[in-house]
């Protein structure tokens, strides 16, 4: 049984780099396949780079794009891909460069009107957007029912107004382009213990939670799950794409 005395919940850059799933990788050989060449891809948002260092294995040149020095400095790195601070709104990039343009977890955070701005800017002829994310964790039973109570109900006021257009698989963002349809993707894992309080550690939910005194409700929940939790169990995250021709 895990130490339930580790703060699970006390994490960084370096964690989310750690404990963030990483990609299938026939998501980044759909979207090379599906752009016009693969000269230029660029990822926006990129975060630590999980899906920049995998499209970086398609393209020729891939540029990573976030906000966050924090999560730049924790980059998986690669001889084509190059990293650099930059908003989604104002990217640092000649105009009609580039094939793909990604978003991955991280369109929900832009100013989409200006972001589009920069897409139909940056975008080549025929050149395809994909905003991406992955879907509320599934578990097996009965770990399934507990933490389906403390995504909902617990940690569920702690999460910023945006997190609805995560869990609507961006179902409800204006997309203002010729819409490709996106194929059925699963992010499928097999972790421990360890691992899956590590990965909600990353949240920004729980960091909320724990700014606001309930560190007791966070580790109820990792208690409630040590009890439950055998070995490496099945963790699985449905993978949902807004797909468009520029």
């Amino acid at each position: 049984m895990s130490d339930l005395n580790r703060n699970w919940f006390d994490q960084g850059g370096e964690a989310y780099s750690t404990f963030r799933p990483h990609y299938p990788a026939q998501l980044s050989e759909f979207l090379a396949g599906i752009a016009p060449n693969t000269t230029q891809a660029v990822d926006v948002g990129c975060g630590n780079g999980q899906l920049t260092r995998q499209l970086a294995q398609h393209f020729t040149s891939v540029s990573g794009f976030d906000s966050s020095v924090e999560q730049l400095e924790h980059a998986e790195a690669a001889e084509n891909v190059s990293y650099q601070v930059a908003p989604a709104e104002d990217l640092p990039l000649l105009s009609r460069s580039t094939s793909l343009i990604t978003a991955a977890q991280a369109a929900h955070w832009f100013d989409l009107p200006a972001f589009y701005r920069e897409v139909r800017r940056v975008a080549e002829p025929g050149a395809v957007l994909a905003l991406i994310s992955y879907g509320v964790l599934e578990l097996e039973e009965p770990l399934g029912e507990r933490f389906r109570r403390f995504y909902w109900e617990e940690i569920g006021p702690y999460w910023p107004a945006e997190r609805k257009l995560v869990d609507s698989g961006y179902a409800t963002l204006d997309f203002p382009f010729a819409v490709i349809e996106a194929p059925v993707m699963e992010i499928r894992l097999a972790w421990s213990l360890d691992e899956f309080l590590g990965y909600v550690g990353t949240w920004s939910a729980v960091r909320k939670a724990r700014e606001a005194g309930r560190e007791g409700l966070l580790q109820a929940f990792a208690r409630d799950l040590a009890g439950l939790w055998e070995g490496g169990m099945a963790v699985l995250w449905p993978i949902n794409m807004r797909l468009g021709r520029v």
